[in-house]
C-alpha cells in the first residue's frame, strides 16, 4: 500500500474535518461538542471506542489480523480562551474560544488515519488505541487518561504523537522536527505570596515593603540559571505576573509573583524548586517579611526513547524523504503533557512544520489570535501515523 497515496485520497476529507472542528473550539476537560464529533466519525468507521475522563476524552481500538503489539496515537482536542482574529469563514462559533494552537489539526489528521487504519485491518497484526486527549492546555487530560485505563487492555507498546504549526524557521513546510532525549521542558508553576506590614509611602520606616522584597525575589531568581546551573543545560524561572498594591501612596502589605519553571531532566527540576523557596526564605526573613508559596510540579519533560525515534525515522523517510528531517539541536522550552504517555511506554513526539504565511508575509505564532496553518499538510500528518502503524505492527 503506498500510504502518501492513500493519505492524498482523504486529504478533503480530512481539511472538511479540521474546518468543523475549528468552529466548536472547547476548553479544558469539559469538550461536549468536540467529542460527540469525533464519536460520530469513529462510528460510522466501525471503530469500537470507550470515554473516559467524564466523557471528555475518547479511546478507539482498530484491532489487525491477528493478535500483537499494540501502538498508541494521541491527538489532543482543546483549545484556548482567545477571541479569534483570523477572518477564516470557518472561524469559532464561541465567543472568546479558538483553536490558536492547532489541536483541530491533530483531531482531524488522527480522523483520517483512523480511517485509513481501519479499513486496512488485514494489512497490520496487532491493535492500534487512538488517544484522543482533552485539556492538554490545562489542566491536563493525559495523566487522568491514563489513570482510567487508557494504555491498558490491550496494553500500549508504544506510543507517537506530532504537533503542527510553527516551529522552527530552519525547519520548513513539510518539514519534521524531531530530538532524541528530551525534545520539550518540564513545565512547573510557583505562586508566591510576600507578605510585609503596610504603611503610608511617605514613611516606609512604619512598615515591612513587600515591594522591595519582591523586587530582591524577582532579580535573585534569575541566578539559577545564571550562576547555580550549567550553562550547557537549558533551564528557564520566568516571573510573569507580579500583583500588588492599590495606591500610588500606601506600600502593601503583600506582592504576589507568579511564574513558571522549565527544565529538562528531573534532578534539576527538583532543585530549582528547592532553591526557590531558600531564596524567598533567605530575602523576606532578612527583611523581617514572611512568605507563602505554592509549586505546582506540572508537565514532566517529554522525553523520546532514542531506539523508538531510529525506528520512526525509517518510517518517516517513507513519507517526507530524508531531506525533509530535521533533528532539533536543543530541547524546545515549551511543555506538552504527551510526557505522561511517553513515561508509560516508548514512543516518538514529533513537529510538523505547516504554519499559514499571509498574503503580507507574515506567520502568526502558536496561542496567537491570527494563529493558522496550511491545510495542505494534513495529510502529511496522517501518512506519517499510518505508515509507522504499519511498520510497527507488520
Amino acid at each position: 500500500m503506498n500510504v502518501l497515496e492513500e493519505t492524498k485520497k482523504i486529504e478533503q476529507e480530512i481539511i472538511k474535518w479540521r474546518r468543523d472542528l475549528h468552529k466548536i473550539p472547547e476548553l479544558n476537560l469539559y469538550l461536549p461538542k468536540t467529542t460527540k464529533y469525533v464519536e460520530e466519525k469513529l462510528k460510522e468507521m466501525g471503530i469500537e471506542y470507550k470515554t473516559l475522563v467524564n466523557g471528555n476524552a475518547i479511546v478507539g481500538l482498530i484491532k489487525g489480523n491477528s493478535d500483537g503489539k499494540t501502538i498508541g496515537l494521541r491527538a489532543d482536542m482543546d483549545a484556548l480562551p482567545i477571541e479569534e482574529e483570523t477572518g477564516l469563514e470557518f472561524s469559532s462559533t464561541h465567543k472568546g474560544c479558538m483553536h490558536a494552537c492547532g489541536h483541530d489539526g491533530h483531531t482531524a489528521m488522527l480522523l483520517g488515519a483512523a480511517k485509513i487504519l481501519s479499513e486496512n485491518r488485514d494489512k497490520f497484526k496487532g491493535n492500534v488505541k487512538l488517544l484522543f486527549q482533552p485539556g492538554e492546555e490545562y489542566p491536563g487530560g493525559a495523566l487522568p487518561m491514563i489513570e482510567e485505563g487508557a494504555m491498558e487492555n490491550p496494553k500500549v507498546d508504544a506510543v507517537i504523537g506530532l504537533h503542527e504549526g510553527v516551529i522552527d524557521e530552519r525547519v520548513g513546510k513539510g518539514k519534521i522536527a524531531y530530538k532524541d532525549g528530551c525534545m520539550m521542558a518540564s513545565m512547573d508553576r510557583f505562586l508566591i505570596r510576600v507578605i510585609g506590614k503596610g504603611c503610608h509611602g511617605a514613611y516606609p520606616q512604619m512598615g515591612v515593603d513587600p515591594v522591595i522584597m519582591a523586587s530582591e525575589i524577582i532579580l535573585s531568581l534569575q541566578k539559577i540559571a545564571s550562576r547555580e546551573i550549567n550553562t550547557n543545560e537549558p533551564i528557564i524561572v520566568s516571573v510573569c505576573k507580579i500583583n500588588g498594591g492599590f495606591s500610588q501612596n500606601i506600600i502593601p502589605d503583600m506582592v504576589e509573583l507568579e511564574g513558571t519553571v522549565r527544565a529538562t531532566n528531573n534532578e534539576t527540576r527538583k532543585f530549582i524548586a528547592n532553591r526557590i523557596e531558600e531564596i524567598v526564605k533567605g530575602i523576606t526573613s532578612a527583611n523581617r517579611g514572611t512568605y507563602e508559596i505554592e509549586y505546582d510540579f506540572k508537565y514532566p519533560a517529554v522525553i523520546n526513547d532514542k531506539e523508538f525515534n531510529k525506528f520512526f525515522l525509517e518510517s518517516a523517510k517513507k513519507i517526507v524523504g530524508e531531506e525533509n528531517i530535521f533533528e532539533l539541536p536543543t530541547p524546545v522550552m515549551g511543555g506538552e503533557d504527551m510526557a505522561y504517555f511517553l513515561e508509560k511506554a516508548s514512543g516518538t513526539f514529533f513537529f510538523l512544520s505547516n504554519p499559514k504565511v499571509y498574503p503580507d508575509g507574515k506567520v502568526y505564532p502558536h496561542h496567537s489570535p491570527k494563529f493558522d496553518v496550511d491545510e495542505n499538510y494534513f495529510h502529511i500528518g496522517t501518512a506519517l501515523f499510518v505508515q509507522t502503524v504499519l511498520d510497527y505492527l507488520k
